[in-house]
């Protein structure tokens, strides 16, 4: 007798090649069978007729640290059918502390930021200063670092250094492009590519260099499209909603701290201080991320300004500032062995509010942009494969039952499970805690906490393969 028998779905598996109505069998938190009319008899049978099944959908990029909104990031993810993420921030400290009172039982992996003036104490940290934080962080659970570039910036030099030591120590690396000499554009993912230097490396959201700052939007495109053909040792993802994640915190002089604002700020014709913010918002141009009651929102105009000023500009902010063509390109473009250039659809989101990847994310497949099984492939088997995660992002026999149920008419996210196990279920969620996927360095911190721990390498090489 399986443990779960969920019938009469639209599976979608890339992997396997199933692409039509079937059952899904679950024992034991794994995976049992996957044909048409399984017979057999389980504990708990849900019929999902008209609705759509894939593998649980991984978001590749999100922000679950307070400092970035809300410390209700996981619960925003899990209402809209993620089963997995990649925290690409921080801090790790913050997130694995809300567990308790705000997790929901979806996996996590966590980067911690290397960054100033947070964790380095100004923008030319010493490798010995780099080791420590990489050390400290993979012990305490993070699955590795990521340079905040585009916001906070190191030196050039120093920013190729960090990427090598961190690699070195096997720890996962990301970048935000950006460095003090060039900022969060096409000119510096160009730079980021680079400095790369052949080694494996996840660059964020390509679309973030693709916004026309320095030349035409597509042509900035075009050239992004080139240069990750040319780099096969680049993984990256791409967001699909026209909102950015920012902060919009001064300093004690009026000046905007993150870069990333700033380039905002000038786009829309405001000034890169106290000033342009105070304008942005009340043209509502800028948005001000806020408590909504248990969930986070945006919110722009005279309220913003006043939200902002009672916390002393310290809060996260957004733009509407990704142009759509570049959006559409980035998603659907290939390599000439047909895998994608850009491996997943991330949404930068969790505790910012834009987790579109189904709301906005089929509308790909409504627009023949992508197949159905090119989505379930950008938006799970990739970024598990990113993630190293061989049991997840597919439906074979064995692997784990993590599981997204949506309804393709609306867009909207009906249930997900998670080994099985419920956590989106009628409207509500109904797991707690999380699973939090480390390095071995970090398992015995993770499970001090009490929290259950996925082992990966970082280290081990990863193979694309063709889209599906």
């Amino acid at each position: 007798m399986y443990d779960l028998l969920l019938k009469n779905a639209w599976v979608v598996d890339p992997l396997n090649s199933v692409n039509g109505v079937a059952d899904v069998a679950i024992q034991d938190s794994k995976i049992a069978k996957v044909q048409r009319d399984i017979t057999e008899e389980a504990k708990e049978v849900i019929d999902f007729t008209g609705k759509t099944l894939q593998p649980g959908i991984i978001d590749s990029h999100v922000h679950l640290g307070e400092m970035w909104g809300s410390p209700f990031g996981p619960r925003m993810l899990a209402m809209n059918g993620v089963t997995t993420c990649l925290d690409m921030a921080g801090p790790l400290e913050n997130i694995l502390d809300n567990v308790p009172k705000y997790g929901v039982g979806i996996n996590m992996a966590i980067l911690q930021f290397a960054s100033p003036p947070f964790t380095f104490k100004d923008a030319n940290p010493s490798q010995q200063e780099m080791i420590d934080l990489i050390d400290k962080s993979l012990e305490e659970g993070a699955l590795g670092v990521k340079l905040l570039g585009g916001h906070y910036p190191l030196e050039p030099e120093v920013s190729s250094l960090l990427i090598r030591t961190a690699l070195e120590r096997r720890a996962y690396v990301a970048w935000h492009a950006g460095t003090t000499k060039n900022g969060s554009n096409i000119n510096g993912m160009i730079e980021a590519v680079k400095m790369a230097d052949g080694y494996p490396m996840h660059l964020a959201h390509i679309n973030a260099y693709c916004r026309g700052a320095i030349k035409d939007a597509m042509e900035e495109t075009a050239i992004a499209i080139d240069l990750l053909k040319a780099n096969p040792n680049i993984f990256c993802e791409s967001y699909v909603s026209p909102k950015n994640g920012t902060r919009l915190t001064c300093d004690k002089d009026g000046k905007i701290q993150s870069k990333v604002t700033g380039n905002c700020l000038r786009a829309f014709g405001f000034t890169e201080d106290k000033d342009g913010v105070r304008a942005a918002l009340l043209a509502g141009k800028a948005f001000v991320v806020y408590d909504a009651g248990g969930y986070s929102d945006l919110m722009t105009g005279e309220e913003a300004l006043r939200r902002w000023e009672v916390a002393d500009t310290n809060v996260g902010g957004s733009f509407n500032i990704n142009p759509p063509l570049p959006r559409i390109a980035l998603a659907q473009a290939k390599r000439d062995d047909g895998s994608f250039v850009v491996d997943a659809i991330s949404t930068d989101g969790g505790c910012i509010p834009r987790n579109v990847i189904l709301s906005q994310g089929l509308s790909l497949v409504k627009l023949d942009i992508l197949s159905l099984s090119e989505f379930a492939q950008k938006t799970s088997l990739n970024p598990a494969r990113m993630l190293r995660l061989a049991n997840k992002g597919h439906l074979s026999v064995g692997a784990d039952a993590d599981i997204t149920v949506y309804d393709y008419a609306t867009q909207m996210p009906v249930a997900s499970f998670i080994e099985g196990r419920k956590v989106l279920f009628n409207g509500e969620l109904v797991s707690k805690g999380a699973t939090v996927i480390c390095t071995e360095h970090g398992k015995d911190a993770i499970e001090k906490r009490g929290m259950k721990a996925i082992v990966v390498d970082p280290g081990k090489q990863i193979e694309r393969i063709t889209a599906l």
